[in-house]
């Protein structure tokens, strides 16, 4: 499974929702239960997943699936 299939079920977990579809561009205005609590959500379950931290200046600049993506390879890479 690529990272994109990942965070696609993580999301899909978090939001209850099996048939979201994301895409890089997607952002917490096209998922309705997308708040504050829900980010927090998905980044723990992306450093769970990944075996990745985040430090706030990750966390400050992620806008998008796409942010969340690149900011994941760019750790699995080190």
């Amino acid at each position: 499974m690529n990272t994109l299939e990942s965070l696609q079920d993580i999301f899909r977990n978090i939001f209850d929702d099996d048939n979201l579809i994301l895409t890089r561009e997607t952002t917490a205005n096209d998922i309705e239960k997308w708040d504050s609590l829900a980010q927090v959500n998905i980044i723990v379950a992306c450093s769970t997943e990944f075996g990745v931290k985040f430090d706030l200046n990750d966390i400050v600049k992620l806008q998008n699936v796409g942010d969340i993506f690149d900011t994941i390879e760019g750790k699995l890479e080190r």
